[in-house]
């Protein structure tokens, strides 16, 4: 079994794990908030913000000084002490490190052709950039790459820790993924009709798409026992449609079935479900008709994205290690909000929440699909016999 020693993120929930943890509970985040200037025409959009400010880039790592890896260096400090002892106990060669992005540091190349950005080397927008930056930053020698497979990039990154670590080319892995604000995306997504007018109402009645936010999540996987643990993973690709889910799901159902059985897991021991729930109206049809198939209305669900925004290549780490927060200070399951608009109930049924409820079971299962059909699912929880 592969162990979780920590954790840190940074979303628009907050910078640190006690402000995350707040704001998750009150069901509230500070920086989703509507924001001019993202879209072309003058539009405006909602977009969920990390707010304040971010540890700057090292002078003598200036060619990575993009938002994303600031983003990064945000969630590492959470967690820096832990990453250190990792360090020092088993050697820099046998660290490694998986990230998954969507956008690296396009924000800072579309700033370049736009306006002349000072001190821009094109290093800052290659998606291999994060990983590179981070090796570099923490002087790191073992395996460091990243993967981008849309918005199950970081999900796919713990899939790849949890390999490398049992394939014993590395000791711990640190992994997770980081997305920041970029005008490509939020006008590619707008192009899509897949952008929501106001904040993103997943399962709601009337749901028009997708809240994009940014974020970083940063998790250590190491063989030795904790208290949490990345229980099972799994993953595929049905190759459906390049911006579409099939029709019936039937990736997204064996990525979940993949996931139950490496965890020696039945459908019923699930304490939660973090959907995927981007508030498209087709994703949101078939993510709840598979889990009526798979999980009945059993299983607390819900989808976070109404907080945090989709965070695109940062989604699937962000979640997990939301997950990993609840199971860890026994939180609130947070529930969907139909505050300001109302539950689409032609829905099949899949246990959405409408008010908060005690986690009854330290496991939960969180799902990230991603464009082309690549599917995967987490279930992070305590360690069981």
């Amino acid at each position: 079994m592969i162990y979780i020693s920590a954790f840190g993120m940074v979303n628009a929930l907050g910078n640190s794990l006690a402000q995350i943890a707040a704001q998750l509970t009150q069901g509230h985040a500070p920086g989703m908030q509507p924001r001019e200037g993202w879209l072309q025409q003058g539009k405006g959009c909602w977009l969920g913000e990390v707010q304040g400010e971010l540890p700057p880039i090292p002078v003598a790592l200036a060619a990575h000084n993009t938002r994303n890896n600031q983003l990064l260096l945000a969630a590492l400090a959470q967690m820096r002490p832990a990453v250190e002892a990792a360090i020092a106990q088993y050697g820099r060669e046998r660290v490694a490190i998986v990230l998954g992005t969507s956008t690296s540091g396009v924000d800072e190349g579309d700033r370049q052709v736009d306006e002349g950005l000072a001190g821009y080397d094109y290093r800052m927008q290659e998606l291999g950039d994060p990983s590179r930056f981070l090796a570099h930053y923490l002087e790191l020698d073992g395996p460091a790459y990243t993967i981008s497979t849309a918005c199950s990039s970081s999900a796919r990154a713990l899939i790849s820790g949890q390999r490398l670590i049992q394939a014993g080319l590395a000791d711990v892995a640190l992994v997770g993924g980081a997305d920041s604000l970029s005008r490509m995306p939020i006008n590619g997504f707008a192009s899509l009709d897949s952008l929501s007018a106001s904040q993103c109402a997943p399962f709601s009645a009337e749901r028009d798409g997708i809240s994009i936010g940014e974020a970083a999540a940063l998790i250590l996987l190491t063989r030795e026992p904790q208290p949490l643990a990345l229980l099972g993973a799994g993953e595929s690709s049905d190759a459906w449609h390049m911006s579409a889910p099939h029709p019936a799901g039937e990736g997204a159902e064996r990525a979940m079935r993949m996931a139950l059985q490496q965890a020696g897991l039945q459908p019923q021991d699930m304490g939660y479900i973090n959907l995927h729930g981007t508030a498209t109206p087709l994703n949101d049809q078939v993510e709840a008709g598979v889990i009526h198939r798979l999980f009945g209305d059993s299983v607390p669900c819900s989808s976070t994205k109404h907080l945090t925004g989709h965070t695109l290549g940062a989604a699937g780490a962000t979640e997990a290690a939301l997950a990993a927060l609840i199971v860890q200070q026994n939180l609130p399951l947070p529930p969907q909000d139909f505050t300001a608009s109302t539950q689409d109930s032609t829905l099949p049924a899949c246990g959405l929440l409408t008010s908060p409820q005690p986690l009854v079971r330290p496991i939960i299962a969180s799902n990230s699909f991603a464009f082309g059909g690549n599917n995967t699912c987490l279930i992070v929880g305590k360690p069981h016999d």
